[in-house]
């Protein structure tokens, strides 16, 4: 990079959290996790570079006895050419970022008193979350130079999660202030004159759900990693604390290690793993399995999402017969994580991330800086980080044999495990470390400072509303997966349409065959997904699950006695394992043997069991929760969202899909229907019967409807 004819000075503001030069307090609570330690460390990593004059770290005053001295200073040195400037802002004491929002105005005019008692202007500002932004915004506006912003969290994922956790509408109001959040959000993005972001996914998938989003102006710069800790092999790993807890599963502890490190989390995917695993007898010839998946005391203590995992391990380990071949310890400390890699490396083993999806992948670049070669997920920031580092493979997450052959490819070939521990080493120096990322913001930023590249003038249009202004349901195999010419067009009609039609897919398969029909017919990932015939409900990005509809629809619900009640009924017989969920029980029904439906369900009324009985295609029979249903998740997500369901189109073929049909909804039954099952709602006189089938029908009730025609989209 070719140097600056004048020296630069930066000052960055993040001013919620506890910010100081040592003994970051990380997780004292939600305001110091990553953002404190990323702001630290960039400053730092900045006043080294030669082209930088100096560094101010704008931040908040805090005086309050339940917190250090060191918070009340007024300057902290970080180096000779770095401090943190700690700002008066109101209030003095200690308070969440959520009420700093009132005294914002008054930090803005202190940070401005502040910069004009400098020898010279900053060159460029960089603000850090919404809070900073809000500032940001006023002093670029003041003083005339560029903003550059990173926003760490957006507001309008934290509102998808929220709602899906279970908070109400008026708790995200009261206790977050998630409006004045979005609002700020909105307006550091029509200002800033460049955004910077982790990974190209975080600009396309979530920046886009913004009124100003304008991906010219956004730039991806990874952040940096501590090389200090994650490093080589040194060969005295074998000799740790968790070195013993981990080979004490294990007949034969010196083959190489598989590694898996996450969370219990259904989204990341670990039972996949196993199955492809358990399925191979030669991978198990070849290595041994490590499952770090957080850490437990007792399973049965831990949320459900969690246990579900834990257990679902254990019982794929037992299925598999695996006992010897596979390591879970209970416990590891964070101290240890970076041993752990390097055990692996030291065996000439692979790490694997096979999540559905990975936002960053941070684990990776860990995993990199340890000499260890990866696989990973092709969803999402690996692809950026495989890409950069050339040190490992992209599998198809949801497919065992893709998984299968590409651990073995590395595991057995000695010279290409050697090329991609290598070429990881020299990745993660030159892309993650933190004087690479220094180089790169520099490089993004100096067209800025140097005024050689303007930012165009935006002129946006805010829409009337936070949210979608209308929304589009579809069934996926009935619907979508028929007519590939015309599932283009009708993609190509949603995209164009994005910004005010919230997207939805209501299926009966698993989250897993979802995604993975989808892929294939490169449909792009909706908003919300309903899986599992209503039971299951998914945000994205990152596709966050509905905790809360988990909690409603658990009222009642008792499996155990649903599947001894019809355990003994002929014509029904339990589907694999595979397609049974915590909330689904699955059957094969030959409705010439079985009973029919009043009298299935009547026989369960009679053992005190309200549920919904579902026949699809003539064949298929599953019991779920009585509050659960299609249509049932689909009014959910409408309350969820603010969307009124006569601005909701549905669109459907099969039984399954029928009370996602009816009501106030608009509703399209596509050409290829099941009749049968749908017969009674042709007397509904609110229902579109489509002549054409699959996506080429519901782009017929889009224009019979004009369901676009009055959509507030923002102009470009």
């Amino acid at each position: 990079m070719e140097s600056y004819d004048k020296k630069i000075y930066i000052v960055m503001i993040s001013i919620h959290g506890l910010i100081r030069g040592h003994d970051l307090e990380l997780g004292r609570d939600a305001d110091t996790g990553g953002q404190t330690k990323y702001v630290v460390e960039l400053a730092r990593a900045l006043g080294e570079h030669a082209d930088v004059e100096r560094v101010d770290l704008l931040t908040r005053r805090v005086v309050d006895p339940s917190v250090s001295d060191d918070y009340g200073l007024h300057f902290e040195k970080l180096a000779d050419n770095v401090q943190i400037v700690r700002i008066d802002c109101g209030e003095e004491g200690y308070i969440p970022k959520e009420q700093l929002w009132p005294c914002l105005d008054n930090f803005a005019d202190s940070a401005l008193e502040y910069i004009k008692l400098q020898p010279g202007l900053p060159s460029i500002v960089h603000s850090h979350y919404a809070d900073a932004g809000y500032v940001g915004t006023r002093l670029s506006h003041l003083l005339g130079m560029p903003l550059v912003h990173t926003g760490h969290s957006l507001g309008r994922s934290k509102r998808r999660q929220l709602l899906a956790a279970g908070f109400s509408r008026e708790t995200l109001e009261a206790r977050y202030n998630i409006t004045t959040r979005i609002e700020a959000e909105e307006t550091t993005l029509g200002v800033a004159a460049c955004v910077i972001t982790s990974t190209r996914q975080e600009i396309h998938e979530q920046y886009a759900a913004y009124d100003y989003y304008q991906p010219e102006r956004m730039r991806v710069v990874p952040p940096g990693t501590d090389l200090q800790q994650f490093f080589p092999p040194k060969g005295n790993e074998t000799g740790s604390a968790i070195a013993a807890e981990i080979y004490r599963f294990l007949k034969v502890p010196n083959k190489p290690i598989i590694l898996a490190l996450s969370r219990p989390d259904p989204r990341k995917n670990i039972l996949q793993l196993i199955t492809a695993y358990g399925q191979s007898p030669e991978l198990q010839q070849l290595a041994n399995l490590l499952i770090i998946a957080g850490n437990r005391d007792d399973i049965s203590d831990m949320d459900d999402d969690a246990q579900g995992v834990l257990q679902d391990i254990l019982l794929h380990v037992d299925q598999y017969d695996l006992y010897g071949k596979v390591a879970y310890p209970k416990h590891h400390q964070a101290s240890e994580v970076a041993t752990i890699y390097r055990l692996a490396a030291l065996s000439k083993g692979v790490f694997i991330n096979p999540a559905l999806t990975e936002p960053f992948g941070l684990t990776l670049i860990e995993a990199a800086a340890c000499g260890l070669p990866v696989v990973a997920t092709e969803d999402g920031g690996p692809i950026d980080i495989i890409g950069n580092c050339q040190n490992g493979l992209l599998i198809d997450p949801l497919d065992a044999e893709d998984i299968t052959r590409k651990l073995r490819r590395i595991l057995t070939d000695s010279r290409q495990w050697e090329e991609f521990a290598g070429s990881g080493l020299l990745g993660v120096e030159k892309h993650y470390s933190w004087q690479a990322h220094t180089m790169k913001f520099l490089e993004v930023v100096h067209p800025l400072i140097t005024r050689t590249a303007a930012a165009t003038p935006f002129h946006g249009k805010r829409r009337s509303q936070l949210h979608h202004d209308r929304a589009l349901f579809s069934d996926l195999d009935q619907n979508l997966l028929g007519d590939p010419a015309a599932l283009r067009t009708f993609i190509e009609a949603l995209q164009a349409n994005r910004k005010c039609v919230l997207f939805g897919i209501a299926t009966g398969r698993r989250l897993d065959s979802a995604i993975q029909a989808m892929k294939k017919r490169h449909i792009p990932m909706p908003n919300v997904l309903i899986t599992s015939l209503g039971t299951e409900i998914y945000y994205n990005p990152n596709l966050v699950p509905d905790a809360a509809w988990e909690l409603h629809i658990d009222y009642l619900w008792n499996p155990r006695i649903i599947r001894r009640t019809l355990r003994e009924l002929p014509g029904l017989k339990l589907q694999p394992r595979l397609e049974q969920s915590r909330f689904k029980i699955s059957y094969f029904i030959d409705p010439q043997v079985a009973p029919d439906i009043q009298q299935i369900n009547k026989m369960l009324h009679q053992e005190g069991q309200a549920v919904n009985v579902v026949l699809s295609f003539g064949q298929y029979l599953d019991i779920i929760p009585v509050r659960a249903s299609k249509g049932l998740a689909l009014r959910w997500v409408a309350e969820r969202h603010d969307i009124p369901l006569d601005r909701i189109l549905a669109a459907g073929g099969s039984g399954a899909d029928e009370d996602m049909m009816r009501g106030n909804m608009l509703a399209v039954v596509v050409a290829n229907r099941h009749n049968e099952e749908l017969s009674d709602l042709v007397h509904g006189d609110e229902i579109f019967f489509a002549s054409r089938p699959y996506a080429e029908g519901i782009l017929e009730a889009i224009e019979f409807y004009e369901f676009f025609e009055s959509c507030d989209i923002p102009e470009k």
